[in-house]
């Protein structure tokens, strides 16, 4: 199951993406797939064909985790 992140890097602007997995305690980096601005927009320091980045643990801050239930429908009572 994939897992929408906002990877917080030193001395860089948020960054938005997907991981597989979160990272456990004992990993050194973390694989991030489609990364990209908080506008959706591409990196400027990353090639336009790029869909994987391997960062380093020790560059990042914090990691935000995203809830994925956007899809869910909400229903409720209608009086007519």
């Amino acid at each position: 199951m994939s897992h929408q992140v906002i990877l917080h890097i030193s001395g860089e602007v948020p960054i938005f993406g997907d991981v597989e997995e979160l990272p456990n305690p004992q990993d050194q980096i973390i694989i991030v797939h489609n990364p990209r601005s908080r506008e959706g927009k591409d990196l400027h320091y990353l090639q336009d064909d790029v869909i994987r980045v391997i960062w380093p643990i020790a560059k990042i801050n914090f990691i935000e985790i995203l809830d994925n239930q956007q899809d869910d429908q909400i229903f409720s009572f209608v009086r007519e």
